[in-house]
């Protein structure tokens, strides 16, 4: 078997959806002699993968794209499906994150933490690295801290970077994007503690399971529902705190002359 066809084994084993021969190929041929070895390029080729954008031109094989989307429950008037499920896996990244339980002001605040470089673990602050100190699979560094997990290895609810208090009881809403462009928003039903405004990155890829149930063109969210497979889109990360920033102070102020 080839380095190529070995690669390709490797991440769909890993669940992540496969990338056009041409891409492997690519991929082989820019890194260094010494780091063509199956771990070192596996390593590469998942980095990469995590760090694109699902919907670039030359990412996938016209003739056998990855699952996205049913058609049906993205259509001009979703919300006539009443409710259905995933009949297969998909995986999606974020394109826009909102926690819905804060106000305008609070949501201000932590994207201005962010920006900052700023995020409280408990009641220290810390700093990351611009751009997010990356961990495991290109999620952020700072979703787990050693020793402070539950038994099984989901991080236990922090305070947020907005003033101390923890956001077990936070609601949040998603749009996530398949590899066709398609977008669906998405909404915790049950709390996951890794999704939060910090620690969820724009471009991250996000496993939504079979089964995954779909209420009037909303994805229902619960911990077995979707695995979190890391990685950032750093143009649309960036992008999206700057415009973001930007719309919750406007509109912040806006309901602030209006009282």
């Amino acid at each position: 078997m080839n380095q190529a066809l070995q690669i390709r084994s490797a991440l769909a084993s890993e669940q992540l959806p496969v990338p056009c021969q041409a891409w492997f190929q690519t991929l082989i041929t820019q890194q260094p002699p010494q780091q063509r070895t199956l771990p070192a390029l596996v390593a590469a080729a998942k980095a990469r993968l995590l760090a694109s954008d699902l919907t670039a031109s030359g990412l996938f094989d016209t003739t056998s794209p990855p699952p996205v989307f049913p058609r049906e429950v993205v259509s001009s008037s979703p919300a006539s499906v009443q409710e259905t499920c995933l009949a297969h896996d998909v995986v999606a990244q974020v394109v826009d994150l909102e926690n819905v339980s804060q106000s305008r002001w609070q949501q201000v605040q932590a994207l201005e933490a962010i920006e900052r470089g700023e995020q409280k673990r408990g009641r220290e602050i810390i700093r990351v690295l611009a751009g997010g100190d990356a961990g495991n699979d290109g999620e952020a560094g700072d979703e787990t801290d050693t020793g402070n997990g539950n038994a099984d290895g989901r991080p236990v609810a922090r305070a947020s970077a907005t003033g101390g208090t923890s956001d077990a009881n936070a609601t949040h809403r998603l749009v996530l994007q398949d590899a066709a462009g398609q977008t669906l928003f998405a909404l915790e039903l049950t709390r996951i503690y890794r999704i939060g405004i910090g620690r969820l990155r724009i471009g991250e890829k996000l496993l939504l399971k079979k089964g995954t149930v779909v209420a009037r063109g909303t994805l229902l969210l619960e911990p077995a529902s979707v695995r979190f497979l890391g990685g950032q889109v750093e143009p649309l990360n960036k992008a999206w705190v700057e415009g973001r920033l930007a719309r919750l102070r406007s509109e912040a102020q806006a309901a602030g002359q209006r009282e």
